[in-house]
């Protein structure tokens, strides 16, 4: 291929490059507009309704706003116990032990089969009966750990059988142990496999945080309640609170887009 040629290919490639860039903009500032006028048209029309009373914002936003770092306490140290126990229950239901597979199956299906609210409710209330008692915010993070684990037990399990059994056979010829071969060559695979797994599941804790609140932990649907109560203002705390809650989706799901995006051009 001559010079001028590989210098029209180039061109050529550049060119259609950048219409899809140009493509991609319009429509990203299409898809910007219409959640503008979308959410706009609501806000105006609760405004003319008498819904929203700016005033109102600026004196008990602050204070709903403060319980945000509470809900991401309870988030954070709630998906990092959840992912210990899921990699525990994930390796007890691959044992060959018919203990330990049977006790990490039954901590599987009770947790399936009974509701986050009940498992809250025994920890906070329930467990004080026996002489454990637990402040609230513990009580909240044990009971989305136990709960979260369980369901990312099975999530763990699938990103350790999808390594390829031939890395596993290799390392055994070589004279490696078990327990060797999965901490040096499974798990490190197995955890970059379900890691946007764990981003959908801390997605999803940051909304189901909010059940703490029956609980009386001072996090942020806690305070929202209490002051839409006290003043009468129920709607206007209520979108207050979902808008946070929105928007710290938003957020962590951008990131997790990135990080998809990032592991996904490595695996190229």
């Amino acid at each position: 291929m001559t010079s001028e040629a590989v210098a029209a290919r180039s061109e050529v490639l550049a060119r259609i490059a950048d219409e899809q860039r140009a493509r991609r903009r319009l429509f990203r500032g299409k898809f910007a507009a219409v959640w503008l006028v979308l959410i706009g048209g609501l806000l105006l029309l609760l405004s003319a309704t008498g819904n929203i009373d700016p005033d109102w914002f600026r004196r008990w936003a602050p204070y709903i706003l403060e319980g945000t770092w509470t809900t991401l306490i309870i988030c954070v140290s709630s998906i990092i116990l959840a992912t210990g126990l899921a990699l525990l229950g994930a390796l007890g239901r691959m044992s060959r032990h018919a203990v330990v597979y049977s006790v990490s199956s039954l901590y599987v299906s009770i947790v399936r089969g009974t509701p986050l609210l009940v498992q809250l409710y025994f920890v906070y209330y329930g467990l004080p009966e026996v002489g454990v008692v637990l402040p609230g915010l513990y009580a909240g993070i044990i009971a989305l750990s136990f709960n979260y684990g369980a369901y990312m037990t099975e999530i763990f399990r699938a990103g350790i059988e999808a390594v390829p059994r031939g890395q596993r056979e290799a390392a055994e010829a070589l004279g490696m142990p078990e327990s060797l071969i999965m901490r040096r060559i499974v798990l490190p695979q197995a955890i970059r496999i379900v890691i946007p797994a764990i981003g959908n599941e801390f997605i999803a804790m940051i909304k189901d945080s909010a059940l703490v609140s029956t609980i009386s932990v001072t996090e942020l649907l806690w305070r929202a309640r209490r002051v839409g109560t006290r003043e009468f203002q129920t709607l206007q705390a209520m979108l207050l609170a979902a808008l946070v809650y929105w928007i710290l989706t938003i957020i962590f799901s951008f990131f997790q887009e990135r990080l998809e995006r990032r592991m996904a051009r490595s695996d190229r």
